[in-house]
C-alpha cells in the first residue's frame, strides 16, 4: 500500500494486481491523494494536472465502486481549484455525455453514477467559475432522474445538493425546477432517496425563501407522506427539513426579505397548526383503507405522528433556548391542545401514543434546552396549565344545571392534558433537585395536590408520581406532604376520588424514599401500615367505595414494603396477618366460597387478591433476608388458594355479567399470580398452572389482544442480534417515542394500567403495559421457569399441541401465537441454559425444533433473531453432540432449497448463532463448510436483507471461533474490503454487518497486527481501508462501527493508527460540524462510540489529543450559531467535554464523558496545565443562571463587621457570563468540584513544591512550570462558591473540597510572615463557607460534613487567635446545643438514623477538637516531651502561650462536662451495637441514647465511622480528671445530659459507687478497644487504631486503672496478646511505638502491684522473718510461667517479636543468614527502629522485678542472652548517628538494672543469679574474641563495667573471670586507636552537658572526700580533664562540640591546677605525653583566642564517655 502514497498513480504496480486488489489500491491513492493536494504545492499541480487528470478520468470510466466515485469526485474538483480552473468545463461536458449516454451495460451504471457524483462535487469546490455550464447540467441530472433507478436518484439528489451548496445565490433561477425534483424524490419508494431528498431541500431553503413563505403548507403535507412507512433515518431526515423551515418561517433570516407576492413571517399559532394538522390528519388526500385496516382504528399512522413530534422538537431546538424562554406559554398552550384532541385521542392506543409525543416534545425543549432558571419559570408555567385544567374541570363538574354540565369527553380531555404536564413537571424538579426549592413557595404542591381528586385515574397517578419526584428532589419536603396527603385521606375518606387519588400519593411518597438515603422517620410507616389497615377493614362498609379503599390499602401496604427489611421487620405478624385474612383459610373455603357472591363482591375480592400479591411480590423483592422457611410456610397457604381460584377464573369470564373493568380485574389478578410464582415456586399444583399458562399463550380468546413482538422478544434474544432488526431498538435519542410504532393495538403502556408501579423502584416514569399484553410478558417468563418441574409425559404433550395450535391457523393470528409460543420456548431454554438444566426426554426436541424451525422462516426479523437464539439454545440445552451435526446439517440443507429471502437469512443466522453455546462445534471441517455457504450468500446483491443477515452470521462466527479462524482471515478481509468497496449506500444495513465482520477481524488478529511481515503489513492496510471507507460513508451507524474498529486497532496496534486525521473527525462530529455529507451528532450510538473512542485514547496520549482537537477549530472556517467549537478554541477539548456532559442525559455516555475528562486531567494537570484545568473548574463551577448571592449568615460580633463584610461581598460578585459556559446544571459543577478534589490527590503524588510556597516561588523563578500553592486562592474561592450553592449536593462537594484543602495546606508557612500560615488570610471565607450548613433549614448530612470541616480547621492550628476562633467555635456550640435540646419536632423530616448522623458528627467533631486542645496545651507546658503523642502537626503555636494548646483548652472546657457525657453515652450506644447476632436479645428496647431500637441496623454505620475519636477524647478526659468523680453533677444537670434517659450510662450516680462508676467506665473503654483491636477490618482503620493506642496510653498514665489492670492479671495477658497481634500485623511505626509504649505502661502496673502486694505483707508481717514471707510476683515457689496466661511471658513475646524483626541475628534459626538489608546494602537500623529496640529492651529489664524469686531465675537466661544479644549486634554495626547510640546506652542502663536487681540478692534465687550473671560475664567477654577490627570497644568496656561495679565479687572475682576482665582493661589502655578515643567525645550538645554536668560531680565528691583521700580523687580526675584536650591541629578542624569541651577542661585545668599544685606537678612529671599535650592546648589557646566556639542543635547521641568506670558512676548512681 506504501507504493499507492503518491501525487500520480503507480500504474506498474496498479497493473500487475488483480481486480479487487487494483480496486483497493486505487481507493488507497485517491484517499492519499486528498490529503496530499491541498499540502502540494501549486506549481507541481499545474505540472503534473494533466497527467493527473487523465489518471483520474480512467478511474472515472473504469466503473468505481460508491465510496471510490465519492473520494474522486473530491479529488478531481480539489486538482481543478488549486490546479489550472479552466479545463474544468471540459470535464462538466464529458460527465453530461457520460449521463446522457444510455449504456446498459454493468460497468456502465457504476460509470455514470461516478459522473453524477463528478458534477457535484465540482460545482461544490468551484462554485460560480462554472456557472455557464449550470443550466445544462441541471436540465440533464432532472432528466436522467426521471428515467434513473434508486441508486441513480439518491446520487442525483446528493449532487443537487452540492451544486446549491457550491453556487448559492446564483442558481435561484432554477430553485423551483429543482424543488419539484425533490418534491417526488421525497415520497420515493426507497428511503435512502427519501433521506437524500430531505437533505437537497434543505440546502434549497438556504437560498429559496419560497419554501418556508408561499410553499410552506405544500412542503409540510409533503414532509407528512415522507414519514409514510417511513424507516427512522427518514424521520430524523425530513423532521429536520420541516422544523428547519417552521423555524424559519417563525423567525425569518435576516439576510432575505420576504417576496411581495409570498407572505412574510408566520405566528407561532399558524405553524403549530401546520403541525397538529399532521398529527391529526396525516398527509392529507392519503388516506387508504388499506392503511387504515393495517394499523388499526386510527387513520393516522404512527410513523407520521412520531415524524412529526420530532420535527416539533427541531423547530424549538433551532428557535433556540431564549426563543423557548419568551414563548413558553405560548408554545405550552397550542401543544396541550394538542394532547387533549379528541382526533389524537380516539382508543386508548391513540392517546397512549399522543401523550407519549406531547411527553417527549416536553423533555427535549424543556428538559435540554433551558437552564435551571428558566426550567424554574417553565414548572411555573406547567403549574398554571394544571391549574387552569382543573379549575375549568371542577367548575363543570360541581354545576348543577345538566345543560353546562361537563361531558366525558372534555374529562378525558383534560386527562391527558394533565398526565403530560405533570410527568414533565416531575421531571423537571427531579433534574433541578433541591435548586427547586423556589417552586414550593409557590403554589406548586397545592396544584398538584388539587389534582388527586381528578375524577380520572391516570390524572391522579401523574399527581402521585410528580409528588414523589418532589420528594426525590427535595427529601426535606417528603415527610410534609406524606402528612398533608395522609390527612386529606383520612378526611376525604367517603369519596372514592379521594381515597384512590390520596392513596396513591402516600404510597408514591413512601416509595420515593428507596432514592433518599436520610429516609423518612420511622413513625411514618406505622402510620402508613395503620392507615392501610383501616382502608381495608372500612372497605366492605361503603359499597361505593370498596373498590377504591381496597386498592388504595394494599398500595400503601406495597408501598411500605419498599421502605426494605429494618422497617418492614417490625411490622411483619401485622402484614401476615393481613395476607390471612384476605385468602380463604383452606382450599375447601375456597370451594364453598366460588359457590356464593355477585359480580361486585368478586370484583372486590379479585382486587384486594391481586394487590395481596403484589405485596407479597414486593416482599420477595425488597426484603429478601426476612422471607424465612417460616413466613414461606405461612404464604403458603394464600399462594395455593390464589392459584387454585386461577384455574376456576374461567368461571368469572363466563358470567352473564361479563364486563371490560372485570376482565381487566381478572386479567391482573393472572398477572400477578405469575409474578409470584416466579419470585417463590411453591412445589404444588404446577400442572394446574400450567394448563393456564398454555391457554393464555396459544388460546384464540387472547388472540385478539396479541402482545406486542417488541414487548414480548427482545430480552429473549441476544443484545447483538437485535441490529439486524432496525434502529428502533438501537439507543437512539428518539427512543422514548420510536418503540410506540411497535406497540401493540391495544395502546402503549401507562401508569393507569397498573397503580401499583409508582412503588417500583425507578427514575423514569412507569409506563406499566396494558393488561392483556403484560399478562401474555407474564406467562412468558413464567412458563420458562415452572416448565422443567412438570412430568416429563405433559412436557411432550404441551410442545406438541403448540405445534398443532400454529399449524392450524393462519395470516396475523398465526404470527401472534407463534410468537407467543417461541417466546415461551425460548425463555424455557433461556432458563435451563443458565442453570445447566436438561430439558426433558427425547421426545421433546422433535415439537421443539419443529416450532424453531417454523419462526425461522417467519417474515418478521425479530421472530427470525428469537428462532436462531432459541435453536442455539436448544442445542446447548440437549448438549448432545449427534443433534448439534444434525441441526446444523438441517439448516444447509434448508439453506439450499429456500429461495425466499426470509428464510435464507433465518438459517444464516442460526448458523452463526449455533456457534455462541456450542464449544464443540468447533471443528475446522464444520468451519469451512459453514464459511463456504456464508460467504456465497454474503455476495447475493440481488437481496440485501440475506446479505446483511450472512454477513452479520459471519461476523459471530469470527467472534466466536477464536484461534480456529486465522487460517481464515485473509480471505474475509479480502470480501469484506470487496463489498465495502462496491455495495451500494443506498442500503447501510449490508455497511453494518461489514463493519461487525471488520471489528471481528481485528479482534481475531489482535497483537499479530503490530507484526513487520508483508503478510502482517497487507492485512493492516486492509484495516484501514475498511475504516476510511465505513468514516466517509452517509450512514451515522456505520460510522460509529468504523470509529469502533478504528478505536480497537488502536488498542493492538497504537503506532499504525493517526490520531492526527481520528482526532479531529471524532471532534467533528462531538461538535456536529463536519464537512461530510451527512455527519450529525444528532445519533447517540455515533456519540458513544466517538466518546468511547476519546477515553480508549486520552488513557495513552491525552496531550497529543488535545493539541489535534484545538488544531482543528483554529483550521476550520467560521461558521454562524455554533458554540461549541468557541468552546474549544478558549478552553480546549476539556472545556467541549463539559458542555457536552452538562447536554446528555445518557448515563452511561456522562460516565464515558466523566472518564475522559478524569484521564485528561490525569496526564496533564500536574505536567504544566494545572493552572489551565482550575480555570476551567472555576469557569464551570461559576457558570450558574443564578443572580442570587449565595446565603450569607448575620454577624455575631459586631468587631469583625467591617472586614468581614468586605471579604463576604468580594466573594458575591459571580462572573457575570464571563466565562465561556453559560448556565451549567448543578450535576456538571458537582462533577467540576470533584476534579478539583482529584487535581489536589494528584498533586500530592507529584512535586513537593506544590505544596511548599518557599520552593515553588524559587522555581517558578527558574522554569516556567505550576505549583498548585500558588492557586489556594482559587481552590477556596471554588469550595466557598460551591459551598454556598443551593444545590445539596453541590454544597457536599464543596465542604468536601474544603475539608482536602484545610487538610493539605493547614501547615504551609506563609514566607512573607513568619510564624504564620498561608491559609491563615482566608479564614473569613472559611467562616462564610461553613456558616449556612449550620442554619435551621440545612440538611442533616450537610451540617454532619461541615461539622467534620469544622473539627479540621480548629484543629488544624491555622488560626491562632481565639477571637477568630471563637467565630467557628459558635457554629460548634450552636450544633452541641441542638444536640443537647434533643429530638425536637423539627428533626423528624428525615429517619431517626440522620439525627443519629448529627449528633454523631458533632461529638467527634469536639472529640477531635479535645484531643487536639490537650496535646497543645501538653506541647506548651513541656515542649518535645508529647511528641510520640501528637495527633496531627499542629501548626504554629508561636504566637503566645494563651493563644494555641491553653486557649483552645479554655474553649472547650465550659462545654466539657456535658460533652464527657454525652461521649460515654455515645461509646455506650457503640459498645452494644457491636454485640454479635446471639445477644442482641440485651438490647435496650428503646434504643440507645442517640438511636431507636427500629433504626438500629442504619445507625451502626454512622457509629462505626465516629467512635474513634470520641473514645480518644474520653480517656483524655478520664486523664483529666484522674478518674476522680467530681461534684458538679447537680449544676451540671441545668443543661440537659442526652435526648434519652442516661440511666444506662455510667454517668448518674443512683446506687452506684464512685469506684463502680469508673470501673464501668474504664471496663467500657478497654471493651470497645480490645474489641476493635481484635479484628480492624483494612488499611483504612489506620486513624482508629493509632486513638484506640491513645486512649489507652492515656488511661495508663492515670494510677488509678493502672492499680485495676496490674490487679487483674487475665485482662493484662488478653491486652498483651491483642498487642502482640497488632505489632505482626501492622507495619506503621506510629502504631508500633504506641503498642512497646503500651507494653511498658501494663509492665509497669504489674511491677506497683506487686510491689504493693510486697509491702502490704511485710506491714502485715510486722516482726516476722522476711525469709518466710509469701512469695508475691509471677511464677511464684515453683517458676513456671503457663504461656497464655502468664503477663511475663506475654511481654516477653512481644519484646522477641520487635528484636527479631529489627535485629533478625539473634535468631539461632537466623543467625546464619548475612546481616545485609535490600539490594546488598550493609543492613542497619533506622532512628525509628532504635526506638523500638530501646523500648523493648526496657521493658525486658523491667520484667524479672515482676517475678517471683523463683519466676525471676526462669526468664533471666532469656533476658540475658536477648541484652547480651543485643549488645553484640549493636557493637558489631558500623558508627551509627545519636539512635544507634541510644540504643547502645538503652543496652548498657538494662544491663545495669538487671544485675542490680534485689532478685540476685534474694535468698532463694541468689546462687541460680549469680552462676547466670557469671555465664552472662563470660558471653560479654566473648565478645571481643568474635570481633573483627569494626567493633565498639568503648561500649563493649563499658558493659564490663556495669558487671564489675554492679554485679558484685561473688560474680566478678572468680577465675578465669577476674583475669579476663583486667587483660581486657589493661588492652584497652594500651590502645592507640584514636577512633575509639574521638568517637568517645560527646557528639551532640546534650552529651556535652552530660559530660560536662560528671565532672562537676566528680569535683563535688574531691571536695568532699577526707583530706586524706584527696590526692587519688584529683589524680584521676586531672587525667580525664587533659584527655578532653585538642592540640592545635586538631583544634581548627574539630566539630563544635568538641572545641567546647576543649574550652571548659582548659578553664576547669587552669583553675585546679594551682589548687592542688603538688599533685599536678606530680602527674606532670610521671606521664610524659599529658605534659605535652597540656603545653599543646595551652599554645593553641594563645593563639586562637579570639575564636568563639558556636553551639550545635538537634538531637542525636547520648554520653558515652572517654573514662567508662567513672562515667557511668556519674551516669547511673
Amino acid at each position: 500500500m506504501e507504493r499507492a502514497h503518491t501525487l500520480l498513480l503507480n500504474e506498474e504496480a496498479c497493473s500487475q494486481l488483480g481486480e479487487h486488489q487494483r480496486a483497493e489500491f486505487i481507493f488507497e491513492w485517491l484517499n492519499h491523494l486528498k490529503k496530499l493536494l491541498p499540502a502540494t504545492d501549486r506549481a507541481d499541480i499545474k505540472q503534473n494536472q494533466r497527467r493527473l487528470s487523465e489518471q483520474l478520468s480512467g478511474v472515472l470510466v473504469g466503473s468505481p465502486g460508491p465510496p471510490t466515485r465519492w473520494l474522486l469526485a473530491h479529488c478531481l474538483a480539489l486538482l481543478y481549484r488549486l490546479g489550472d480552473t479552466v479545463p474544468s468545463s471540459l470535464l462538466v461536458d464529458r460527465c453530461n455525455d457520460i449521463i446522457r449516454s444510455k449504456d446498459d451495460s454493468p460497468s456502465g451504471l457504476p460509470t455514470r453514477l461516478a459522473a453524477v457524483a463528478c458534477l457535484g462535487a465540482l460545482f461544490e469546490q468551484l462554485g460560480r467559475m462554472l456557472v455557464g455550464c449550470f443550466k445544462e447540467t441541471l436540465a440533464n441530472l432532472l432528466k436522467a432522474m426521471k428515467s434513473a433507478e434508486s441508486q441513480g436518484r439518491y446520487e442525483i439528489m446528493l449532487s443537487l445538493e452540492k451544486i446549491l451548496r457550491g453556487l448559492g445565490v446564483s442558481a435561484v433561477q432554477c430553485h423551483r425546477d429543482v424543488y419539484k425534483a425533490a418534491r417526488t424524490c421525497l415520497t420515493d419508494r426507497s428511503m435512502a432517496v427519501r433521506c437524500a431528498a430531505a437533505k437537497c431541500l434543505l440546502e434549497l431553503q438556504r437560498e429559496a425563501a419560497f419554501l418556508w413563505t408561499s410553499e410552506l403548507e405544500n412542503v409540510a403535507t409533503l414532509c407528512f407522506r415522507a414519514f409514510e412507512g417511513s424507516n427512522y433515518n427518514v424521520r430524523v431526515s425530513v423532521s429536520k427539513l420541516l422544523g428547519t423551515l417552521l423555524a424559519a418561517a417563525v423567525e425569518p433570516r435576516q439576510n432575505t426579505a420576504p417576496r411581495p407576492s409570498g407572505r412574510g413571517r408566520s405566528s407561532l399559532e399558524e405553524v403549530m397548526d401546520l403541525l397538529s394538522g399532521g398529527f391529526l390528519r396525516g398527509g392529507a388526500g392519503f388516506l387508504r383503507a388499506s392503511g387504515d385496516m393495517l394499523k388499526g382504528t386510527s387513520s393516522v399512522s404512527k410513523d407520521v405522528r412520531i415524524g412529526v413530534t420530532q420535527a416539533c422538537v427541531v423547530l424549538v431546538s433551532t428557535l433556540g433556548g431564549s426563543w423557548l424562554e419568551a414563548n413558553l406559554p405560548a408554545f405550552l398552550s397550542l401543544l396541550m391542545e394538542l394532547a387533549s384532541h379528541s382526533r389524537a385521542t380516539q382508543t386508548p392506543g391513540d392517546a397512549a401514543v399522543t401523550r407519549r409525543c406531547v411527553s417527549f416534545i416536553l423533555r427535549s425543549t424543556l428538559g435540554s434546552l433551558l437552564g435551571e432558571k428558566a426550567q424554574t419559570n417553565a414548572a411555573k408555567q406547567l403549574c398554571l396549565a394544571v391549574s387552569a385544567q382543573k379549575r375549568a374541570i371542577d367548575a363543570a363538574l360541581t354545576d348543577g344545571n345538566v345543560e353546562t354540565r361537563v361531558s366525558s369527553a372534555d374529562v378525558s380531555a383534560s386527562q391527558h392534558v394533565l398526565v403530560c404536564c405533570l410527568l414533565e413537571l416531575g421531571a423537571l424538579v427531579r433534574g433541578l433537585g433541591s435548586t427547586a426549592a423556589p417552586l414550593l413557595t409557590d403554589t406548586l404542591l397545592d396544584t398538584v395536590v388539587s389534582v388527586l381528586l381528578h375524577p380520572v385515574a391516570s390524572a391522579r397517578l401523574a399527581a402521585a408520581w410528580c409528588l414523589r419526584c418532589v420528594a426525590m428532589a427535595m427529601p426535606s419536603q417528603g415527610s410534609l406532604l406524606l402528612d398533608r396527603c395522609a390527612e386529606r385521606l383520612v378526611a376525604l375518606k367517603s369519596s372514592p376520588e379521594a381515597v384512590a387519588g390520596y392513596g396513591a400519593a402516600v404510597a408514591a411518597l413512601v416509595a420515593s424514599v428507596q432514592h433518599c438515603p436520610l429516609g423518612i422517620p420511622h413513625t411514618k410507616g406505622m402510620m402508613v401500615l395503620s392507615l392501610a389497615e383501616d382502608l381495608l377493614r372500612s372497605a366492605s362498609q361503603n359499597s361505593r367505595i370498596s373498590l377504591q379503599r381496597t386498592q388504595a390499602g394494599w398500595l400503601l401496604v406495597s408501598s411500605l414494603i419498599t421502605l426494605g427489611p429494618a422497617v418492614v421487620e417490625h411490622h411483619l405478624s401485622r402484614l401476615l396477618l393481613l395476607w390471612r385474612c384476605v385468602f380463604p383459610a383452606s382450599l375447601r373455603e375456597q370451594e364453598m366460597e366460588l359457590r356464593r357472591g355477585d359480580y361486585f363482591t368478586w370484583q372486590v375480592t379479585l382486587e384486594g387478591r391481586a394487590g395481596a400479591l403484589c405485596a407479597m411480590k414486593n416482599l420477595l423483592l425488597h426484603c429478601r433476608e426476612l422471607v424465612t422457611d417460616d413466613i414461606i410456610s405461612r404464604l403458603l397457604t394464600p399462594l395455593a388458594c390464589a392459584v387454585a381460584l386461577l384455574t376456576k377464573s374461567v368461571h368469572f369470564t363466563s358470567c352473564a355479567e361479563y364486563m371490560n373493568t372485570h376482565l381487566s380485574l381478572t386479567v391482573l389478578f393472572i398477572i400477578m399470580i405469575y409474578v409470584i410464582l416466579l419470585s417463590a415456586r411453591p412445589v404444588e399444583s404446577f400442572g394446574l398452572v400450567m394448563n393456564q399458562l398454555v391457554t393464555d399463550l396459544s388460546g384464540q380468546d387472547n388472540l385478539n389482544h396479541p402482545c406486542s413482538e417488541l414487548t414480548l422478544l427482545p430480552p429473549l434474544c441476544h443484545h447483538d442480534d437485535l441490529l439486524l432488526v432496525g434502529a428502533a431498538l438501537h439507543d437512539t435519542d428518539h427512543r422514548y417515542i420510536e418503540e410506540q410504532l411497535h406497540g401493540s393495538s391495544v395502546g402503549g403502556g401507562s401508569l393507569d394500567n397498573d397503580a401499583f408501579s409508582l412503588c417500583e423502584r425507578r427514575d423514569e416514569a412507569p409506563a406499566p403495559l396494558p393488561p392483556p399484553v403484560a399478562l401474555t410478558a407474564a406467562a412468558v417468563c413464567l412458563f420458562g421457569s415452572l416448565y422443567p418441574h412438570i412430568i416429563s409425559a405433559q412436557r411432550v404433550k404441551i410442545l406438541e399441541q403448540f405445534v398443532e395450535t400454529v399449524n392450524q391457523l393462519k395470516g396475523q393470528r398465526q404470527q401472534s401465537v407463534q410468537t407467543h409460543v417461541c417466546a415461551a420456548l425460548c425463555s424455557l431454554l433461556k432458563h435451563q441454559g443458565g442453570i445447566r438444566g436438561p430439558l426433558g426426554p427425547e421426545e421433546v426436541r422433535s415439537p421443539a425444533l419443529s416450532l424453531l424451525m417454523g419462526a425461522l422462516e417467519s417474515g418478521s426479523p425479530l421472530l427470525r433473531c428469537l428462532a436462531a437464539e432459541g435453536l442455539a439454545r436448544l442445542v446447548q440445552v440437549v448438549g448432545d453432540p449427534g443433534f448439534t451435526v444434525s441441526v446444523s446439517l438441517l439448516c444447509f440443507d434448508r439453506m439450499k432449497t429456500a429461495r425466499d429471502a426470509a428464510s435464507r437469512s433465518g438459517y444464516a443466522l442460526a448458523l452463526g448463532a449455533l456457534y455462541r453455546y456450542t464449544g464443540g462445534i468447533s471443528s475446522p471441517q464444520h468451519l469451512s463448510t459453514c464459511l463456504g455457504v456464508l460467504f456465497t450468500l454474503s455476495q447475493d446483491s440481488t437481496s440485501p436483507e440475506v446479505q446483511t443477515w450472512s454477513l452479520h452470521s459471519l461476523s459471530l462466527v469470527v467472534d466466536l471461533s477464536g484461534g480456529l479462524y486465522r487460517a481464515h482471515a485473509e480471505p474475509s478481509f479480502t470480501l469484506v474490503l470487496r463489498l465495502l468497496l462496491s455495495a451500494p449506500p443506498t442500503h447501510p444495513e449490508v455497511h453494518h454487518s461489514l463493519g461487525r465482520c471488520l471489528h471481528g477481524l481485528i479482534t481475531c488478529l489482535g497483537p499479530d497486527l503490530q507484526g513487520e511481515g508483508a503478510a502482517v503489513s497487507a492485512l493492516r492496510s486492509s484495516c484501514l481501508v475498511g475504516c476510511s471507507v465505513m468514516q466517509a460513508g452517509p450512514d451515522c451507524l456505520v460510522q460509529a462501527r468504523s470509529i469502533s474498529c478504528l478505536q480497537q486497532l488502536h488498542m493492538f496496534s497504537p503506532p499504525h493508527v493517526n490520531l492526527a486525521s481520528l482526532v479531529p473527525a471524532l471532534c467533528e462530529i462531538l461538535l456536529d460540524y463536519s464537512l461530510l455529507a451527512n455527519l450529525c451528532s444528532s445519533y447517540l450510538c455515533l456519540r458513544r462510540a466517538v466518546v468511547a473512542c476519546l477515553r480508549q485514547l486520552v488513557q495513552r496520549e491525552a496531550l497529543e489529543v488535545s493539541e489535534h482537537a484545538v488544531t482543528l477549530v483554529k483550521e476550520l472556517p467560521r461558521r454562524e450559531n455554533t458554540q461549541l467549537d468557541v468552546t474549544i478554541k478558549e478552553v480546549g477539548l476539556e472545556g467541549a467535554l463539559f458542555t457536552l456532559l452538562d447536554r446528555e442525559s445518557d448515563p452511561g455516555l456522562r460516565r464515558d464523558i466523566q472518564e475522559t475528562l478524569v484521564h485528561m486531567m490525569a496526564s496533564s494537570a500536574t505536567s504544566g496545565k494545572l493552572g489551565h484545568w482550575l480555570k476551567l473548574c472555576k469557569d464551570v463551577l461559576s457558570a450558574t443562571t443564578d443572580s442570587l448571592a449565595p446565603v450569607e449568615a448575620r454577624q455575631e460580633d459586631e468587631e469583625a463587621d467591617p472586614a468581614r463584610d468586605d471579604d463576604s461581598s468580594a466573594f458575591r460578585a459571580r462572573s457575570e457570563s464571563s466565562g465561556p459556559f453559560t448556565a451549567l446544571r448543578w450535576a456538571t459543577r458537582r462533577f467540576a468540584m470533584e476534579c478539583v478534589c482529584r487535581i489536589i490527590a494528584q498533586c500530592e503524588t507529584s512535586d513537593p513544591a506544590h505544596f511548599d510556597m518557599v520552593l515553588a516561588q524559587e522555581r517558578r523563578l527558574h522554569e516556567s512550570t505550576d505549583f498548585l500553592v500558588l492557586h489556594l486562592g482559587d481552590l477556596v474561592r471554588m469550595a466557598f462558591m460551591a459551598a454556598t450553592d443551593h444545590s445539596d449536593q453541590l454544597r457536599l462537594a464543596g465542604l468536601q473540597t474544603l475539608l482536602v484543602i484545610i487538610r493539605r495546606f493547614s501547615a504551609i508557612p506563609e514566607p512573607e510572615f513568619p510564624g504564620h500560615v498561608i491559609l491563615e488570610q482566608y479564614q473569613a471565607n472559611v467562616g462564610a463557607a461553613l456558616r449556612p450548613a449550620f442554619t435551621a433549614d440545612a440538611s442533616p448530612d450537610i451540617t454532619a460534613k461541615a461539622c467534620q470541616v469544622c473539627s479540621a480547621w480548629i484543629a488544624s492550628g491555622v488560626v491562632s487567635d481565639l477571637r477568630d476562633l471563637r467565630r467557628v467555635h459558635q457554629l460548634l456550640a450552636s450544633s452541641l446545643a441542638k444536640v443537647q435540646a434533643g429530638r425536637d419536632t423539627s428533626s423528624q423530616l428525615y429517619n431517626e438514623a440522620t439525627a443519629t448522623m448529627e449528633t454523631l458528627a458533632v461529638l467527634k467533631a469536639w472529640a477531635e477538637v479535645y484531643i487536639v486542645a490537650v496535646q497543645r496545651s501538653r506541647q506548651t507546658e513541656s515542649p518535645g516531651s508529647m511528641a510520640d503523642m501528637s495527633l496531627s502537626s499542629p501548626a504554629n503555636d508561636s504566637s503566645g502561650p494563651e493563644s494555641g494548646g491553653a486557649g483552645l483548652l479554655k474553649l472547650v472546657q465550659s462545654d466539657l462536662s456535658t460533652l464527657s457525657r454525652l461521649w460515654l453515652a455515645a461509646l455506650q450506644d457503640y459498645a452494644l451495637l457491636t454485640l454479635p447476632q446471639e445477644y442482641a436479645s440485651q438490647l435496650p428496647a428503646t434504643g440507645g441514647s442517640f438511636y431507636t431500637a427500629e433504626t438500629l441496623n442504619q445507625a451502626r454505620a454512622h457509629y462505626s465511622s465516629s467512635w474513634a475519636p470520641i473514645l480518644h477524647a474520653t480517656s483524655l478526659w478520664l486523664h483529666s480528671t484522674g478518674f476522680v468523680m467530681a461534684d458538679d453533677t447537680p449544676a451540671s444537670l441545668s443543661r440537659p445530659a442526652t435526648p434519652t434517659s442516661m440511666g444506662h450510662t455510667g454517668s448518674v450516680g443512683g446506687a452506684k459507687s464512685p469506684e463502680d462508676i469508673s470501673s464501668d467506665r474504664l471496663h467500657l473503654i478497654l471493651g470497645i478497644s480490645v474489641e476493635f483491636l481484635c479484628s480492624p477490618h483494612s488499611e483504612d482503620q489506620m486513624e482508629n487504631i493509632t486513638s484506640c493506642l491513645r486512649a489507652l496510653q492515656a488511661l495508663l498514665d492515670v494510677s488509678w486503672p493502672r492499680a485495676k489492670i496490674g490487679n487483674d492479671q487475665a485482662l493484662s495477658v488478653e491486652l498483651l496478646s491483642v498487642l502482640h497481634r497488632l505489632m505482626v500485623t501492622r507495619e506503621s511505626v506510629p502504631v508500633q511505638l504506641a503498642v512497646l509504649d503500651l507494653l511498658r505502661q501494663i509492665v509497669t502496673a504489674a511491677q506497683e502491684h506487686v510491689r504493693e502486694k510486697r509491702h502490704s505483707a511485710e506491714v502485715d508481717d510486722g516482726a516476722a522473718e522476711k525469709e518466710t514471707l509469701p512469695e508475691f510476683g509471677e511464677g511464684r515457689d515453683t517458676g513456671g510461667l503457663i504461656p497464655g496466661r502468664s503477663l511475663v511471658f506475654g511481654a516477653l513475646e512481644l519484646c522477641l517479636c520487635v528484636l527479631v524483626r529489627k535485629l533478625p541475628q539473634l535468631s539461632p534459626k537466623l543467625a546464619g543468614t548475612s546481616p545485609t538489608g535490600p539490594g546488598g546494602s550493609v543492613w542497619s537500623l533506622t532512628d525509628s527502629d532504635c526506638q523500638l529496640v530501646s523500648s523493648a529492651v526496657f521493658v525486658l529489664s523491667e520484667l524479672p522485678s515482676v517475678c517471683s524469686p523463683e519466676g525471676s531465675v526462669s526468664i533471666l537466661p532469656t533476658v540475658l542472652y536477648l541484652l547480651l544479644g543485643v549488645l553484640r549486634e549493636l557493637v558489631h554495626l558500623p558508627t551509627g548517628g545519636a539512635g544507634l547510640s541510644s540504643v547502645v546506652q538503652a543496652v548498657l542502663q538494662a544491663l545495669k538494672s538487671v544485675v542490680t536487681s534485689p532478685m540476685s540478692r534474694q535468698e532463694k534465687s541468689r546462687g541460680a543469679w549469680n552462676l547466670l550473671l557469671r555465664s552472662a560475664l563470660n558471653t560479654l567477654l566473648g565478645l571481643w574474641d568474635a570481633a573483627d577490627g569494626t567493633v565498639d570497644r568503648v561500649s563493649l568496656l563499658t558493659a564490663l563495667t556495669v558487671f564489675l561495679l554492679s554485679a558484685g565479687p561473688d560474680v566478678c572475682t572468680v577465675e578465669p573471670l577476674h583475669a579476663l576482665c583486667l587483660q581486657r582493661f589493661t588492652a584497652s589502655m594500651d590502645a592507640k586507636d584514636p577512633q575509639t578515643v574521638e568517637r568517645s567525645r560527646p557528639q551532640s550538645q546534650e552529651e556535652l552537658t552530660g559530660v560536662l554536668e560528671g565532672v562537676r560531680a566528680l569535683e563535688a565528691v574531691v571536695q568532699a572526700a577526707d583530706e586524706t583521700q584527696r590526692p587519688q580523687l584529683v589524680a584521676v580526675l586531672l587525667p580525664l580533664l587533659i584527655s578532653f584536650l585538642l592540640d592545635e591541629n586538631a583544634l581548627g578542624s574539630a566539630p563544635a562540640v568538641s572545641r567546647s569541651l576543649h574550652e571548659a577542661a582548659l578553664k576547669d585545668l587552669m583553675r585546679l591546677g594551682p589548687q592542688h599544685s603538688a599533685v599536678f606537678r606530680s602527674l606532670i612529671a610521671s606521664s610524659p605525653h599529658l605534659k605535652s599535650r597540656l603545653e599543646a592546648a595551652v599554645k593553641g589557646n594563645q593563639e586562637s583566642l579570639n575564636a568563639k566556639a558556636s553551639s550545635a542543635n538537634a538531637a542525636a547521641r547520648s554520653a558515652a564517655k572517654s573514662s567508662p568506670s567513672i562515667t557511668l558512676k556519674t551516669n547511673f548512681l
